[in-house]
């Protein structure tokens, strides 16, 4: 980490010449000016002072922002198969997330895991098919372009009872897994 540039930036952002910063840590600006220019290294305690001038703290100022990932493609996908249903988590490490989408591709006459009661929240996309939403003691028909939207506070899972493979979108808050 570029320490010295890092501060620069702080201090640009805050609108601050290198004698305004001075004066409210009670650095000199020339010690500012090396320190900028990575010449001279602060005491933990100077640095300190100096991010605390600056509005924010040493957590803050070494945490390391790393380039959040926003494109997922089909190879970053992680694939859960079983004999009734294939699972695909297509939001790598979404269980650090609020929410947890899924593909979901179930096979005919199959259910998929059952869900138990929990404070959250789950929606749905049927893409492809129909299925059967079992919630508690209710159920739904969910066809193709349909969605659904339930709160968790009942065991709840879906069935395919066609003959063919259905597939949906199903994200819940918070993760599942």
């Amino acid at each position: 980490m570029d320490i010295g540039a890092k501060i620069k930036q702080l201090r640009s952002q805050k609108d601050l010449t290198l004698e305004e910063l001075a004066s409210r840590c009670e650095l000199t600006k020339g010690f500012l000016s090396q320190l900028e220019r990575n010449l001279t290294s602060p005491s933990i305690a100077t640095l300190n002072d100096i991010l605390e001038a600056l509005g924010t703290s040493l957590s803050e100022f070494f945490r390391e922002d790393k380039d959040e990932k926003v494109v997922f493609e089909k190879d970053d996908f992680f694939v859960d198969e079983k004999e009734e249903y294939t699972i695909h988590w297509i939001v790598p490490n979404s269980q650090k997330n609020e929410m947890e989408p899924m593909l979901i591709e179930l096979l005919p006459g199959q259910n998929t895991f059952e869900v138990a009661p929990h404070d959250g929240e789950e929606f749905g996309f049927v893409l492809e098919g129909r299925v059967t939403l079992h919630d508690g003691e209710k159920q739904y028909v969910v066809k193709k372009g349909e969605t659904f939207y339930l709160h968790g506070k009942n065991f709840h899972f879906l069935r395919n009872d066609k003959k063919t493979t259905a597939k949906l979108i199903w994200v819940s808050t918070p993760p599942l897994f």
